[in-house]
């Protein structure tokens, strides 16, 4: 699954990172790196007002941060570059802009507003699976142990 998420619009839903932070940016990315890698999702996100604009050193290899050129907006860029998403029922764009939000429902991509996706972010990663030592379940009983030890010719 990849997301299309405008920065700023989703740092305002924030209750950890504030717009005024010089390094609200740099937060929100080490965030959804943390997201990305436990979810093994891509994320593109875009921020307003870079300068000059274009791809940022922030980028890893799960999150490719862009900056919106000085004289538009991440809206812009973000209404722009919907329409080549591919396949589109793989995006999902986070958005709390009316009008980013109707392109992408217009090109089929999914939409989830803001506070919704800081949600998922909040949320607890899945439990590990438990291994044989933790699970009863996923334990052999010692005359299953002896019967595949015979199956294989082993001494038990």
């Amino acid at each position: 699954m990849f997301y299309l998420i405008d920065g700023h619009n989703l740092i305002g839903q924030m209750p950890d990172i504030d717009l005024d932070d010089p390094n609200d940016e740099a937060l929100l990315v080490q965030r959804l790196n943390g997201w990305a890698s436990r979810t093994q999702h891509k994320i593109w996100v875009v921020f307003d007002n870079g300068l000059p604009g274009g791809p940022s050193r922030m980028s890893s290899g799960r999150v490719k941060v862009l900056f919106a050129p000085h004289d538009t907006s991440a809206d812009s860029v973000i209404r722009k570059r919907v329409p080549s998403l591919n396949p589109p029922r793989s995006w999902t764009v986070i958005s709390d802009d009316h009008a980013v939000q109707n392109v992408a429902r217009k090109h089929k991509i999914a939409v989830i507003r803001s506070t919704d996706f800081v949600k998922m972010l909040e949320a607890p990663p899945p439990p590990a699976k438990p291994s044989a030592e933790e699970d009863p379940n996923l334990r052999l009983s010692r005359d299953e142990v002896d019967f595949w030890m015979d199956e294989f010719g082993g001494d038990s």
